[in-house]
């Protein structure tokens, strides 16, 4: 399936408003029910998601990736990968049900039995789902994700509040995540009504398995990685000083994680539909580079000079910790979209091999550091994570590089420029509204400051990169 020009730009605005959107609307319920719940709350929360996230790992199996990218896929692909997500969630909610009190003994939290046991069913829930999103990603349709993702959130956010307000406390997040997995399979299958008309079929687990299974170990790695700090705080220290990590950590990956998602949704189909013309896709590939970083760096260094006015005026005092660590983070996942551009190509390349071998070194790396940082205490942890993601930057682009005519030195050599102007964009607006007392006031001068900066910086010294990106948007 070709894709025209006015499927990806209708793709980009549709996953864009589907990502900006949602977490502008989840960030607002986030912080509300952070000021009503407190840490605490979020921490005991925080301590099950390693366990959700490497259940969902199973359930998606790297099946989703093999449909996008296969080209004849079929009913029989579908159906299959439908019967196999559905049993592995099941088998998977068994098994966490069955484990709840070790991991309750684990991190010496009781009440995590009944928590563990009960937000668990959304991992069943969640892969009723798991076609109709595929086959909707494959067809660049967003628009009908968009509405079910935005709906749950609303409704799943209105019981969460109520909840809280009422006095349940970490219930109420428990509920609001039961309820926005609902009413999004929901909406998903009204809007989008799919059922398998095909029985499973071997063959055809052979075949996506054979591309798959290499994501799924991959992706399962990188799960657990990107969860064992959490694991790792949650058990050395607090409920509440988890909850703060947390928060943190999820604040500075909000804008990153967002608009990496909205890319990876739109490039990885579109991408895959070029994977016949190098040329093309080379040409395609370095566009997205650039387009991502002209927004994520800003965006990402921005946060970063904000975060401690903006944590105080947000959250308050309690909260006023995660301030620090958000300054630090944000310096590593302000190269999450290149990250994920750079994993995309090895998957429409048909290299799942290459994919895993690099999770396996970039995961050696994180270890190696970790044992470092753990005994140096949550701060230099966080910037263990900073030194992480650079020099996985190095790893992912040394070896994509590999499989197309874009060297690593060329994709620095695009990159590089960007980043300077943000970083000296954002040095200057923090060097002036710093002093200033007023958090508000502050926050605006420097925002200002840095955003004039950057557009003047960009249209000194990235003039070209402004009119191909206007074009693109234009469809032209």
């Amino acid at each position: 399936m070709q894709h025209s020009r006015k499927q990806i730009k209708s793709g980009f605005i549709w996953s864009a408003f589907e990502s900006f959107g949602n977490q502008a609307i989840g960030l607002s319920i986030s912080l509300t029910l952070a000021n009503l719940l407190g840490p605490s709350a979020f921490g005991l929360v925080a301590m099950l998601a390693i366990f959700i996230a490497i259940a969902g790992v199973f359930v998606n199996s790297g099946f989703n990736s093999a449909l996008i990218r296969k080209v004849d896929r079929n009913e029989k692909d579908y159906a299959t990968t439908f019967y196999f997500s559905l049993a592995v969630s099941i088998i998977c909610y068994g098994l966490l049900f069955v484990c709840a009190p070790l991991i309750a003994s684990f991190y010496e939290q009781p009440e995590l039995v009944n928590l563990t046991r009960v937000i668990a069913i959304t991992i069943v829930i969640q892969s009723f789902a798991i076609i109709p999103r595929t086959k909707l990603t494959v067809s660049l349709n967003f628009k009908s994700q968009a509405k079910a993702n935005v709906t749950a959130l609303i409704c799943s956010g209105t019981v969460g509040l109520t909840m809280a307000s009422q006095g349940y406390g970490v219930w109420a997040l428990v509920f609001q995540q039961l309820t926005s997995a609902t009413i999004s399979v929901v909406m998903i299958n009204v809007l989008f009504p799919w059922k398998p008309v095909e029985k499973f079929c071997k063959k055809s687990f052979k075949e996506l398995f054979c591309f798959g299974w290499k994501l799924l170990a991959s992706g399962l790695l990188d799960t657990i990685y990107n969860n064992l700090y959490g694991l790792i705080i949650g058990k050395q220290f607090s409920a509440a000083q988890l909850g703060i990590f947390n928060q943190a950590n999820t604040l500075s990956t909000l804008p990153a994680t967002t608009i990496t998602w909205g890319i990876q949704k739109v490039t990885y189909p579109m991408l895959s539909n070029m994977q016949n013309d190098v040329l093309k896709l080379d040409k395609a590939y370095l566009m997205t580079l650039k387009i991502a970083s002209m927004v994520i760096f800003p965006v990402m260094l921005g946060f970063c000079i904000i975060a401690e006015p903006l944590i105080a005026i947000l959250l308050g005092e309690q909260w006023q910790q995660s301030a620090y660590l958000i300054s630090i983070l944000t310096i590593a996942v302000m190269l999450y979209p290149i990250h994920a551009i750079n994993l995309n190509m090895l998957q429409v390349k048909g290299r799942s091999d290459l994919f895993l071998k690099l999770e396996i070194i970039k995961k050696v790396i994180i270890t190696g550091i970790l044992i470092i940082t753990v005994p140096m205490g949550i701060v230099a942890m966080c910037i263990g994570m900073v030194v992480s993601s650079y020099l996985a930057l190095c790893v992912n682009t040394y070896n994509t590089a590999k499989l197309s005519s874009i060297s690593q030195a060329k994709q620095l050599f695009a990159l590089v420029p960007i980043g300077l102007i943000a970083f000296t964009s954002a040095s200057i607006g923090y060097l002036i509204g710093n002093g200033i007392s007023s958090n508000l006031f502050s926050i605006i001068t420097m925002l200002i400051t840095a955003l004039t900066c950057y557009i003047f910086g960009m249209l000194l010294m990235q003039k070209q990169l402004l009119i191909d990106t206007k074009a693109l948007l234009k469809g032209e």
